[in-house]
């Protein structure tokens, strides 16, 4: 996993780990809570409302939070795309915002006088979003109870939950709602988009600030080779096996079996020959793809009966795994 395409979760990420930072260096983190009592009933400290959203008062919160956002934010911002999932963000967090106010008002009588610090409603709202779009992709039962896989992606959230409660439960049930308020569109939030002037400033600037999006390399393949380069190498290698001389080849194909003859084995050529020459035949899998098993064609199919099975096939050739191939299928779908 990676933050490529996926810059708006590293942002919140970088963002809330230097504030949360800066607040324990400099010793503020008492100003960072929400307090209705004496704070914003009688001191007026509504500039807390603002604040409270960017920073955790403890580092095991921030350290569960990070990890959610970097397993569940990433695949969202995926399939929703950075702009709308930033637009999504930003009002997701002015909703919960005004959620928590209006909760510490009604509910202040039976005990809830604080929430803690930290975007917690913005978690879970993410939470709310990955629950009803990545679908399940497989079901196991423990002592009887049946479980899916996306299980594991709960279990971190649900220790901020109720890490901090009630104030931390309030926090996650408003992010919840706040979440399924945005995918409902009771209140026709998903129409709104920040202004092309704060995308451009946020590309321009604010974005070679991260650094790279880029996913690591795997190590060196046939796959990883240039487009052009990986061309003429099979071309030649297909000349060579169907026995052209290589004074009749191009001259460009000439060259690049000059450079590759070096580098190949005798016991390498004859397998490399044969799945060139079976994938000039429609048979076996290209290079640098993996061949999916019939139980994963029909596994993921089953999840999109819409979708061909030539589409499902190429989504699980160029996956090493089937959630990946699921998130690829979701993304050309939004």
């Amino acid at each position: 996993m990676s933050f490529h395409h996926a810059p708006v979760t590293k942002g919140i990420m970088v963002v809330c780990g230097l504030a949360s930072l800066a607040a324990a260096l400099f010793d503020i983190k008492y100003y960072m809570h929400l307090q209705l009592i004496p704070h914003l009933w009688r001191d007026h400290q509504y500039w807390r409302l603002l604040i409270y959203p960017l920073a955790f008062a403890n580092s095991s919160d921030l350290l569960i939070a990070e990890s959610s956002l970097f397993l569940i934010g990433t695949n969202i911002e995926r399939t929703f795309g950075s702009e709308k999932f930033a637009s999504f963000a930003f009002v997701t967090t002015v909703l919960s915002t005004l959620l928590s106010f209006l909760s510490l008002a009604l509910f202040h009588n039976i005990g809830l006088n604080s929430i803690p610090s930290g975007p917690y409603a913005l978690i879970f709202s993410i939470l709310y979003q990955h629950y009803r779009i990545v679908p399940s992709i497989y079901h196991f039962r423990i002592f009887g109870v049946s479980f899916s896989n996306k299980i594991f992606h709960y279990i971190l959230p649900l220790q901020l939950f109720v890490g901090q409660a009630p104030g931390s439960a309030v926090a996650g049930a408003i992010g919840l709602l706040s979440g399924q308020l945005y995918r409902t569109d009771i209140l026709g939030l998903k129409s709104y988009r920040l202004s092309p002037r704060i995308v451009r400033f946020s590309s321009r600037f604010l974005l070679p600030l991260l650094g790279s999006m880029r996913p690591p390399r795997r190590g060196a393949s046939i796959g990883d080779e240039p487009p052009a380069r990986r061309t003429m190498s099979t071309a030649a290698s297909v000349a060579a096996g169907l026995g052209i001389p290589t004074a009749l080849r191009p001259p460009a194909m000439q060259a690049n079996t000059t450079q590759t003859a070096g580098r190949q084995t005798p016991d390498a050529q004859p397998t490399t020959l044969r799945s060139i020459v079976q994938e000039l035949r429609g048979q076996g899998t290209p290079l640098g793809l993996r061949a999916p098993s019939e139980a994963e064609i029909t596994q993921v199919a089953s999840m999109f009966p819409d979708v061909r099975r030539e589409d499902v096939i190429g989504a699980l050739q160029r996956s090493d795994t089937t959630e990946r191939a699921v998130e690829i299928l979701l993304s050309t779908q939004t």
